[in-house]
């Protein structure tokens, strides 16, 4: 085996698995377990008016992709699958996971057309 790119980006993607699946099934586990509804849907750090109702539906994605990644692991490790096989397997569950959140992202925070109107709060801006 010669090393070259391509197989310094097969140990990159092997690599990066690891730290994924971790972060995707604490996540999972703090949206069910402990009822953490802080990181659910956030959109530059603000989360949904209503996270709770999002927390079921970003759970699932997070235990999901985390599980598929740990599944991953696994088969490469005692040689389940060839390269090409856990390679696809993986960058599905990567770019599914990355469009699911952008996804429910769109969903919980909706665009606001028209012109922004002030809170009851808020003083009116004068001309």
């Amino acid at each position: 085996m010669v090393f070259d790119i391509s197989v310094a980006m097969t140990w990159v993607l092997f690599l990066a698995l690891f730290p994924m699946s971790f972060f995707w099934l604490r996540r999972a586990w703090r949206i069910f377990i402990k009822k953490n509804y802080a990181e659910v849907a956030t959109k530059r750090g603000v989360s949904p008016p209503n996270p709770r109702k999002w927390a079921p539906i970003v759970g699932l994605v997070n235990l999901a992709a985390g599980g598929m990644c740990a599944w991953v692991i696994i088969s490469v490790i005692l040689g389940l699958y060839p390269y090409d096989t856990w390679s696809a397997m993986a960058g599905i569950t990567i770019w599914g996971k990355i469009f699911a959140d952008l996804i429910i992202r769109m969903q919980a925070h909706p665009f606001k057309f028209g012109k922004k109107k002030p809170s009851k709060t808020e003083k009116p801006q004068a001309p």
